[in-house]
């Protein structure tokens, strides 16, 4: 098993990974002995976990289920709602904890639960897929969707723990693990261009579930998310977490647009991470053959390089909604070289127009 710790003093946790952790016991106990918990997870998630998880919490007092619909257009209010309902009618208090055990989706919503329920109770993160592995499940980010934006309403709030079983990714679909290694790649893209040539050369063992390969990249992953999250909890104006979001900006605008849902969060970051670092190469901070490197592992990793049609104005226009906007000017993340990212608000609007017109890369 490895063992990651973020320091952020009183609200420092562990990232556990490994293979086989939803069966250790020893993981859990101290945070649900004698305690009240509920597991929230999903349709499709809870059927093949939920019976070995429990396993692990036999110490509990009592254990609830909440299991919600499966999908990002169910990443909303009324989704809250139910979680809500279940703790009042269960009377479970503030000494109860919460456990996230599904995809981005789950964790989100759970952890905003945590947040606001009674105004903070304590919750466990266990991902299950790529994607929550390595980015959504570390970082205290929580939250839901609102129908004019993603993300838009939540909070920062820190789990006690993250637990990765990286055998759950067996039952993962392709199109998801894909979907993961999008947020992967990220990582080399914006602080560790080694990852990145690891990755370059291993792409293809991720896609084959290699367990050694998903190891390793998660690790990764969650060290280069760890460094940045301990510098920068709450993404302030240094800008260092704000890197993480490298291709959101564009991405969120595409998820808005088309519905929560039609294409997967891990699709349309890798469509944005293109289109910034298209930007990139017409501003002159990368080079063409680097952007042909980024262009050809999104491919390899079976993710769209190109973004849905959608008109100027609307990518404008949801994009002008983005978080880390500043001054009424759309903020990007952009790519001063391949392991090197950076904010700015300080470029040619026609540049970014360009970009976004461009249909074939």
């Amino acid at each position: 098993m490895e063992t990651i710790r973020i320091s952020l003093g009183d609200r420092s946790y562990d990232i556990c990974s490994g293979r086989g952790l939803l069966s250790k016991k020893d993981l859990f106990i101290q945070y649900v002995s004698k305690k009240n918990v509920a597991i929230i997870t999903n349709e499709t998630v809870g059927p093949l976990y939920l019976k070995k998880l429990r396993k692990s919490l036999s110490d509990a007092t009592s254990i609830i289920e909440i299991v919600l619909k499966d999908g990002e257009e169910f990443k909303n209010q009324d989704s809250l709602d139910i979680i809500y309902e279940a703790l009042l009618n269960n009377k479970y208090g503030r000494d109860s904890i919460l456990i996230a055990l599904g995809g981005g989706v789950v964790g989100d919503i759970t952890g905003y639960a945590a947040a606001t329920y009674m105004r903070g109770i304590d919750f466990i993160q266990v991902p299950t897929t790529l994607l929550s592995q390595v980015d959504s499940s570390v970082g205290g980010k929580t939250g839901i969707n609102h129908r004019l934006g993603k993300n838009m309403i939540g909070a920062f709030y820190q789990p006690k723990r993250v637990i990765i079983d990286v055998d759950c990714l067996e039952s993962l679909p392709d199109i998801e693990l894909s979907a993961g290694l999008a947020e992967v790649i990220k990582y080399g893209l914006i602080r560790d261009p080694i990852f990145f040539e690891w990755l370059e050369q291993n792409v293809n063992n991720l896609l084959k579930k290699h367990p050694d390969s998903l190891i390793e990249a998660i690790t990764r992953s969650c060290n280069n998310k760890a460094a940045v999250v301990t510098e920068d909890e709450f993404e302030t104006e240094k800008g260092i977490r704000a890197t993480l979001n490298l291709g959101h900006t564009f991405g969120h605008a595409i998820e808005t647009a088309l519905g929560y849902g039609k294409w997967l969060h891990g699709q349309a970051v890798a469509a944005g991470m293109i289109m910034a670092s298209h930007m990139s190469m017409q501003l002159g901070f990368i080079e063409e053959q680097d952007f042909t490197r980024i262009k050809n592992i999104l491919k390899a990793a079976n993710l769209p390089i190109n973004p849905p049609d959608l008109s100027q104005d609307q990518f404008l226009d949801l994009m002008a909604s983005d978080k880390k906007n500043k001054n009424g000017k759309i903020s990007l993340i952009l790519l001063r070289s391949l392991g090197e990212a950076f904010q700015t608000e300080d470029y040619d609007m026609k540049v970014l127009e360009k970009t976004i017109n461009t249909k074939i890369f």
